[in-house]
């Protein structure tokens, strides 16, 4: 019997990488978005059922969760990928903005793992994957806002590791390095004229990274090996620098870690 994933944010980016890739290996694939009209002809595919799900409105995701196990039969993996970047000056974002952040990147998350708990729970079994960042776990200059929300991801599903593990329940988090895709280009970008000197130029050193920086298809093969992984392993990092960036993080005093960031993005 095939096997289900269900994918939030799936339009562009990793969303729409990892939900082709699914479909490609042989799963059923529900791919959720905001806007199912923004499906491109690449999700023909006949594993394939678009559902329409903002992951801020709790009844589209308990009808995308039920239209999902109609018409599959069922779920084993969600994957819970929608999110963006709010990046720049603190002291330019606005209290809207930085709620809409959370809103998405964090509360979002929790609404979509809230709502397939019970059926998870009932079947005694599922996996829930999340797309972090190698951003949860190390910082960088005006990523203040997204980095907490990143942060907070990290910390609410390492806990809830421990609530869910006598359910048979796995907790896997994707922690991406830079990733070519349109990430970067969807970035929200707030500054103003006391930081006119530093915001722009360390901004254009952060972008700078994509350049070389690979494709969301590694990315997807990384959740991919999680969705298949049976162990209990929370953390995947993958792609760019994230990997070495991640271990450095972990054997360099503070100090020295934070001079390695800074003369690479504030020079």
């Amino acid at each position: 019997m095939k096997k289900t994933i269900l994918i939030t944010g799936s339009s562009t980016g990793i969303g729409k990488e990892t939900a082709i890739y699914f479909a490609n290996k042989g799963w059923n694939v529900a791919a959720s978005m905001r806007n199912p009209s923004k499906a491109g002809n690449e999700f023909n595919h006949t594993n394939i059922k678009i559902i329409q799900v903002d992951v801020l409105n709790e009844q589209q995701i308990k009808a995308g969760i039920a239209e999902c196990i109609d018409v599959f039969g069922g779920i084993d993996v969600v994957f819970n990928n929608a999110g963006y970047a709010l990046v720049g000056a603190f002291e330019a974002m606005t209290d809207e903005q930085i709620r809409k952040q959370f809103d998405t990147n964090v509360f979002g998350v929790m609404n979509v793992t809230r709502a397939i708990l019970p059926y998870f729970r009932g079947k005694n079994e599922g996996i829930i994957i999340n797309t972090s960042s190698m951003g949860g776990l190390i910082t960088f200059p005006l990523y203040s806002v997204y980095h907490g929300t990143k942060w907070a991801l990290e910390g609410f599903m390492e806990s809830l590791q421990f609530e869910l593990k006598g359910k048979n329940i796995r907790i896997k988090n994707i922690e991406p390095g830079a990733i070519k895709t349109d990430f970067e280009n969807s970035l929200t970008f707030v500054s103003n004229d006391d930081y006119k000197d530093y915001a722009p130029r360390v901004h254009q050193n952060m972008l700078d990274t994509y350049k070389t920086a690979p494709g969301a298809d590694i990315v997807a093969k990384r959740v991919f090996e999680a969705a298949n992984d049976s162990g209990s392993s929370l953390r995947y990092p993958v792609g760019g620098l994230a990997p070495v960036l991640l271990f450095l993080r972990r054997i360099l005093p503070g100090s020295w870690f934070r001079s390695i960031v800074s003369m690479s993005t504030e020079k």
